[in-house]
């Protein structure tokens, strides 16, 4: 469905400018953005996909992965198509890397996703599966809509966004899980078609105007798993977000234009989770590995298990609101 977008600017001879992620790109009359549902017509910009779902599911909270948020409630997701970022890795290309006319898209309302997250026994609305970003002005209305209804709403992003379209949809927003990709320029350049500032800074930003952030950041061989840089992202963590900060490591399988390096071994994930210890990260996951103890919560202070969890569901065992139920040290969790 179009409609006219927010954050662009004109230029001469019809172009326009899109301002809503760092990519700023100049669109020729007739063409779209690199997100692939951005079109300049006749010199205004336009969404191409407002409305348009191509995934529609309810999900457990912990897949997003968010283990620190209403943990074991149940969210109504959604994605689109396109995003602003060109992942060689991606695990969703099938939606990420086509455009609105290549695959089947359900047209809906706004008022219709708290309606129907509302019905499904959902406690809120994740924009997920594809970057959330480039759907910016439906995510905008239908989580308005949601938050009058007593819904939460969370974004899972690759924080490749510029700040005022963030503070926009931040205001409506109560969590954020943001895909840290790599932590060095040259990943994003040739790997993601990004850069990795832009990242940081949401992180900072999400922190900034209070929502409840959550990082993830996916191991790949030879990459970006080396003990070098695991410690600099750690480090980055503590030091300008906070040690309280949830901190997923996931599990890289062979995907889209990637298939030719083996999947993370484990040792190498485990490595991380020391490495992230050490350096002062309270609360350290590890995802896309069989079940274990890397994805429990367990108190920083006196060790006592706080939620055990297997796969995407999740049991709390020894939580008191959000502290814990032996010694009472105050958890980063949003709970009922």
């Amino acid at each position: 469905m179009e409609k006219i977008a927010r954050f662009w600017e004109k230029k001469d001879d019809k172009k326009v400018k899109c301002t809503l992620c760092p990519h700023g790109c100049v669109i020729y009359e007739g063409k779209r953005g690199i997100c692939r549902v951005r079109e300049n017509k006749g010199g205004k910009l336009y969404t191409l996909i407002y409305g348009s779902a191509s995934s529609v599911a309810v999900d457990p909270i912990e897949k997003k992965p968010l283990y620190h948020f209403y943990p074991g409630s149940y969210v109504f997701s959604m994605g689109t198509v396109g995003c602003n970022l060109s992942c060689k890795h991606c695990q969703n290309y099938s939606i990420s890397a086509v455009g609105p006319e290549d695959i089947y898209l359900r047209e809906m309302e706004v008022e219709e996703v708290a309606d129907l997250a509302i019905r499904y026994g959902c406690k809120g609305i994740a924009w997920t599966y594809n970057e959330p970003t480039i759907w910016h002005e439906f995510a905008l209305d239908a989580s308005k809509i949601a938050k009058k209804k007593g819904l939460y709403a969370v974004y899972v992003s690759n924080g490749y966004i510029n700040e005022e379209p963030f503070r926009e949809i931040g205001n409506y927003l109560d969590a954020i899980n943001v895909d840290v990709k790599a932590f060095n320029d040259e990943f994003y350049r040739k790997v993601s078609g990004g850069r990795l500032e832009p990242v940081l800074n949401t992180c900072k930003l999400a922190k900034e105007i209070g929502l409840h952030l959550e990082i993830t950041y996916l191991v790949i061989p030879a990459l970006n798993d080396s003990d070098n840089e695991i410690k600099k992202f750690c480090r980055w963590v503590v030091e300008e977000i906070s040690a309280d900060t949830p901190v997923h490591f996931t599990r890289f399988f062979p995907h889209f234009k990637m298939t030719d390096r083996p999947p993370t071994p484990l040792d190498t994930l485990k490595k991380a989770f020391s490495i992230a210890k050490e350096e002062g990260l309270k609360y350290v996951y590890i995802g896309n590995v069989p079940h274990g103890d890397y994805e429990n919560t367990y108190c920083p202070r006196c060790g006592a298990l706080l939620i055990e969890r297997y796969g995407f569901s999740s049991s709390i065992i020894d939580l008191d609101g959000n502290r814990c139920g032996k010694c009472g040290e105050k958890i980063p969790i949003v709970v009922e």
